[in-house]
Formats: C-alpha cells, sequence, structure tokens
C-alpha cells in the first residue's frame, strides 16, 4: 500500500470508527485535525493563548454506544474554567465531527511538576518524541511526570523558529504582501531593520488581529539575524514575559530577568494590551525598557489599539510607547488581498486564477488570516475534488462563509434595530442630543457596532453624527463594563444580538 493510499484509509477508519487503526494514532490524527481547525476558526493571540499551551490529552473510546471521551490537563482553575465556558462546546463539536461519533470534553487539573522539570515543558510530554515544548500560562505548572497513556494525543508543532531568539524564519519582508493597508508599518520596519537603535525607537505598531503585525516585527528580527547573526535578538507574546516575571518574583531571582532582558539588542513583544492590571510585570517591563533604551538597544510591539487607548496601563509606560513612532495596519484592500490570494497559491504549488483571487478577495474582507483560510477551503476542494480551480469551484467551497457574509450586520441596521427597540427616532442616533433617554441607546448601537461588525472607531464615530473616536470608546467600555453587573442589560444586549444575528 502506497503512503497516500495509507494516509487516506486512515482518516477513512478514523470517522468510521475502525478498530484496526491503534487508538494513539487514531487520537493524536484526530487532535491534530481539530486543532488545525481550531486555529482557523479563532483569533492566532487566542489560540496561542488558551489551545497551543495545553499538554498532551488522552481519549478513551468507552463504550460503543456512547461518546467518544477527551481528557485534557490544564494547569489551574482560572485555566479550566475559561476553557469550559469560551471554546468547549466547539471542541466538542469539532471533535465529534471529525470522528463521526460523539465526542465529550472533560477538563482536569494538572498537579504541580517536580523540581528540576525544565519551564515550559510539561513532564507527562517529556518521554514523547519529537513533541513541541510548549509555553504555559503565567505562573502555571504541567502535570506529574508517567508513562503516557496508550492513546496520547499531542499538539501539532509550532511554525518552525530558532529555540534561542524565536524568530519564525518564514516571515520575511520578502514572504509579506505589500500594500497601503501596511505600507507605513512596513516602510517604518524596513527603517528599524536597516539602522537598529537609531530612528523610530520604540517602534508601535497596533491593528486588528490577523492583519499581519506578527510577520512585521518577525520579518525585522529575520533582517537583523541576516546581518548580524550574533546580534542578541528576542520575540514573545506578552503572556510569556508576565510568566517570565511570575516565575523570577517566586525564586527571588530578579537578576536572572534583568540579565535575560536588558541585555538584547532588539526586543519583539506581541500584544502588550496583556500587561493591563499587572502591576509587577509594568514595572519590570519599564525598568527593561529604559535599560534597553539607554544602551540604544531597539524595541517594536505591537497591541490591538493605540497606546492611549490600552486600558489599566501606567501612564508612565503608555507615554513611552508613544514616544517613538505609532503607526496602524488596517484591514487589506481589494486589491492587496488578490495579492495575498495569488502570492499564498503560488507558494502551496496551486495557482490561482485572477479571476478567481477576485471573487475570493470580494467576499472576504476581514483580515489576512480568514483570507488564508478560505483560501485553503479553495485549495484542498480542488483537490480532493480533481477539479481545475474556478468561479464555480471557489462558490460551492465558501458556500457556508458565503452565505454568513449575505448576512452580514450593518451598523445602519443596528441603528435602526436598536431605535425600534428603545423608542427612539433613528435621528436620534447621529443627533448631538444628551438625554439619558437617547445618549444611553446611542451608547448601546456604539458598543453594538464595535462587537459585530469590523468596522474601526473612527469609522463608527463617523456612522454616528461624525463624532471621535473616544467618543466611541467610551461607550464602548462603558456599556461592556455594565454588562458584566447589569443583568437587566445584558438581557436587553442578548435580545438584540440576536435579533440583529437572527
Amino acid at each position: 500500500m502506497s503512503e497516500e493510499e495509507y494516509g487516506v484509509g486512515r482518516v477513512q477508519a478514523l470517522k468510521a470508527g475502525a478498530e484496526t487503526i491503534d487508538s494513539a494514532d487514531r487520537a493524536a490524527e484526530l487532535w491534530r485535525r481539530g486543532c488545525e481547525r481550531l486555529a482557523t476558526e479563532l483569533p492566532e493571540q487566542q489560540f496561542n493563548t488558551w489551545i497551543r499551551p495545553l499538554p498532551p490529552a488522552t481519549m478513551a473510546d468507552g463504550d460503543a454506544a456512547g461518546p467518544l471521551v477527551v481528557t485534557l490537563k490544564v494547569p489551574n482553575h482560572f485555566k479550566r474554567d475559561w476553557i469550559r465556558r469560551q471554546y468547549a462546546a466547539r471542541i466538542e463539536a469539532i471533535l465529534s465531527e471529525l470522528a463521526g461519533r460523539p465526542a465529550r470534553l472533560e477538563l482536569t487539573l494538572a498537579q504541580r511538576e517536580p523540581a528540576g522539570m525544565p519551564a515550559g515543558q510539561s513532564a507527562a510530554a517529556a518521554p514523547v518524541p519529537q513533541q513541541a515544548v510548549l509555553p504555559m500560562e503565567p505562573g502555571a505548572t504541567s502535570g506529574p511526570a508517567a508513562a503516557p497513556a496508550a492513546s496520547t494525543i499531542v499538539l501539532p508543532s509550532q511554525a518552525p523558529a530558532s529555540a534561542k531568539h524565536r524568530i519564525n524564519p518564514q516571515l520575511t519582508f520578502d514572504t509579506l504582501v505589500p500594500g497601503r493597508a501596511n505600507q507605513m508599518a512596513r516602510t517604518a520596519a524596513l527603517h528599524v531593520a536597516g539602522a537598529p537603535g537609531i530612528t523610530y525607537n520604540p517602534l508601535f505598531i497596533y491593528g486588528g488581529v490577523g492583519l499581519g503585525k506578527t510577520h512585521l516585527i518577525h520579518a525585522v528580527g529575520n533582517a537583523l539575524l541576516k546581518d548580524r547573526p550574533d546580534a542578541r535578538v528576542l520575540y514573545l507574546h506578552a503572556e510569556q514575559f508576565i510568566s517570565d516575571v511570575v516565575k523570577n518574583y517566586q525564586r527571588k531571582t530578579f537578576d536572572e530577568l534583568k540579565a535575560k532582558y536588558h541585555s538584547l539588542d532588539l526586543l519583539l513583544i506581541d500584544d502588550v494590551q496583556f500587561f493591563a492590571g499587572k502591576d509587577r510585570t509594568q514595572e519590570e517591563f519599564f525598568n527593561a525598557f529604559e535599560a534597553l533604551l539607554a544602551k540604544k538597544a531597539h524595541i517594536i510591539m505591537t497591541s490591538d489599539t493605540y497606546p492611549k487607548g490600552l486600558v489599566d496601563i501606567d501612564e508612565r509606560l503608555t507615554s513611552r510607547f508613544d514616544a517613538g513612532l505609532t503607526v496602524a495596519i488596517e484591514p487589506p484592500e481589494l486589491e492587496m488581498r488578490v495579492a495575498i490570494l495569488i502570492k499564498k497559491a503560488e507558494a502551496e504549488g496551486q495557482p490561482m486564477p485572477e479571476d478567481v483571487a477576485f471573487f475570493v478577495a470580494k467576499n472576504v474582507r476581514a483580515n489576512v488570516r480568514e483570507l488564508e483560510g478560505a483560501l485553503r477551503k479553495v485549495l484542498a476542494y480542488a483537490k480532493f475534488s480533481h477539479k481545475e480551480i474556478s468561479i464555480a469551484l471557489a462558490r460551492e467551497a465558501l458556500k457556508d462563509l458565503l452565505s454568513i457574509q449575505n448576512r452580514q450586520i450593518g451598523v445602519e441596521n443596528i441603528q435602526k434595530t436598536v431605535a425600534d427597540f428603545y423608542k427612539i427616532k433613528v435621528a436620534d442616533m447621529y443627533s448631538k442630543k444628551r438625554p439619558a433617554s437617547i445618549a444611553r441607546p446611542r451608547q448601546i448601537a456604539m458598543y453594538l457596532a464595535k462587537e459585530l461588525t469590523q468596522k474601526s472607531l473612527p469609522e463608527i464615530g463617523e456612522l454616528f453624527g461624525g463624532r471621535d473616536h473616544t467618543t466611541v470608546l467610551h461607550a464602548v467600555r462603558k456599556i461592556g463594563g455594565e454588562r458584566q453587573k447589569n443583568t437587566e442589560l445584558n438581557q436587553q444586549l442578548h435580545v438584540l444580538e440576536q435579533t440583529l444575528k437572527g
């Protein structure tokens, strides 16, 4: 039997619940495919924070008539409860679909790891060959040393990156498609790569998920390492810095923390909004920030919002974030989306006709990651159906996505729905009137516009009578905060969301 026939047979047997394939192989294949699906559905930051760091799981077939039981060990109560609330239902649905039978997810707490276990590595994972070493949540520990169960499930490894500096060699300026949406950020990053420590220090890049912020800062790291292989470069997610602070705080080894971060030539740090509310972390980052700037090392940060929009971050930090150059990455325009599709399809060895690329690009507007997900669906559909890539094939491959797009919620629809619900005029949404009976529904409509559409804060403000983006930001924060405490408001918002989505 050829390797291709064997691979197809494994998948078919998995779906049919065949007993001829080893349990561990079926478990690993099921979990790998489940994680691949989750990675395409979740924002990268969410997947990397909550799903990717999970240690190996086990799977038990149980009674043939009963559900498939998948058990995941999580490091603490907080992470267990969060995954249960936010992701468990979707994980169960995906595993059930892939396995061809009902699946039930069980989340259990891992015990503390034995002394001497390397940081970030699960004791249970250590004996398993070729397994990726994954970072744990700040302050968390992983399971006890034990022989892996017969059906151990291994998470898929991350994209290739150096263990020393954590730079992904595939994310370069050459593989980044330039366009109007990232032009200023890309130009600034190129300047930094050419003369680190001199101009645009620090460089602060902000924008929504999946727009290429991480790609851009990795590109700077790769460019510097190409010119100076001995350069001390480090990429990390903000969560990893938090984890380092917690670990060194517990061990009282802050000299180690300083030795690690204060000696760098280039620090690349993703999602600094995660520092919110963490005073000790902010203090240590401030110290590292000052030390690096003093020695003319370069700092590049990314965030989901501009420095002044960060919540629960010390003002002395945000003022320093804003002291260099702050640039935004916007959602890609049509021409850029077409170029991305064509370039990535060529990289996959399956060239995409330009008319098909235009069709896909017109229907996938949110971000680059969703665009890549749509491309993978089209390429896979063409491969498995043995058909040429065409608009008809793309329409069939993306029919679920197109159905969602056809029901896309607009700000105008939100304004009308909210106005009808609270019995005010739609014109009041644009007016300067400020009585509570009008201002409150207007704030709720702004909140829903931010939650349910891809519009930026300035775009939403413009659609509400030309209001400043800070007004929209205030409304979003106010309603979002009250929703957590006010049961009546939460119920009203739930009704409005269901009405709009229905």
